[in-house]
């Protein structure tokens, strides 16, 4: 019997805010590699999910939400999507029953990208009626997609149809990664993020997107991992609200990242956290690179 063509390339899952980008990439790895809350612009960086089988494998990238940068913070953000498009096989459009068009920068790029670009109607489990089809046909109007599929990250709805049109599309070519990669991020990345994400969960307003965390020490032994964490804010008055009265909101944080970082580990976690002011360390290129943010 011939032997299958093995096929492999780059995927990347863009769109607004909100629509559920890294829903879809969880969906689609099997593992909860993004972190997902209802705040809009919680991705902030290019994260990789490795899906790997016999005869394919699929790299894919979620990348922050497409936003008009306000700051050096969302520059930087908006060069993770732009620089996402440089190694895509098939590039992902993520978009809702809600989302509308709403400027020429939302879509511009891609019309000039010379990839296959799959519509992704997300949500469809909320669709009423002829709502959803009723969607695909204005998009339909304002951009030529290669291919169109509805699907609920949220429920796996369809997510093996959207599977099986990314694996006609890709290229024949050797594998990227060795089999057993699930990401290009290291574990402290992910320590990160998912207290990042209890931030998001816990705090209103602002205070979640002054917020920065940083690892600054992982130790490993075969039971347990021993985790310190900077979380940095850009004011006074922030790092008061962060801590809580006699420390409650902080330790409430620490309580939940811990469960799901022991879940994402397997094994036991220790995790401390310090709480600094780095002023306006989003406004700042300099501050952004020490933070792993560049242009």
């Amino acid at each position: 019997m011939e032997k299958k063509a093995h096929k492999a390339g780059f995927v990347s899952i863009i769109g607004k805010p909100n629509v559920g980008k890294s829903t879809l990439m969880n969906a689609m790895v099997g593992e909860r590699l993004s972190i997902i809350t209802s705040k809009a612009q919680t991705t902030r960086h290019r994260i990789m999910g490795v899906l790997s089988g016999e005869d394919f494998q699929i790299v894919y990238s979620d990348t922050p939400g497409i936003i008009k940068p306000e700051y050096e913070l969302h520059n930087s953000m908006m060069s993770f999507v732009s620089g996402s498009f440089e190694d895509a096989d098939v590039i992902l459009f993520v978009t809702d029953l809600y989302e509308k068009y709403d400027s020429e920068k939302q879509i511009d790029f891609l019309k000039s990208v010379d990839v296959p670009v799959i519509l992704v109607m997300n949500k469809i489990d909320l669709a009423k009626g002829s709502q959803a089809e009723d969607k695909v046909e204005y998009w339909k109007e304002i951009i030529e997609f290669d291919d169109v599929i509805l699907v609920s990250a949220l429920q796996k709805n369809n997510i093996d149809g959207l599977f099986e049109k990314i694996i006609n599309l890709l290229p024949e070519h050797p594998e990227y990664f060795p089999k057993d990669t699930l990401t290009d991020k290291p574990e402290r990345f992910f320590v990160d993020e998912v207290i990042r994400e209890k931030i998001f969960t816990n705090y209103k307003k602002e205070v979640p997107y002054s917020c920065e965390v940083v690892t600054t020490s992982f130790k490993e032994d075969d039971k347990i991992i021993r985790i310190s964490a900077d979380i940095y804010v850009e004011r006074k008055s922030q790092k008061g609200i962060i801590i809580g009265h006699k420390g409650e909101a902080i330790k409430k944080v620490g309580i939940e990242a811990r469960k799901d970082l022991e879940t994402f580990f397997g094994k036991q976690i220790f995790l401390e956290t310090f709480v600094k002011v780095e002023q306006d360390w989003r406004k700042k290129e300099t501050k952004l690179k020490r933070f792993g943010y560049s242009n």
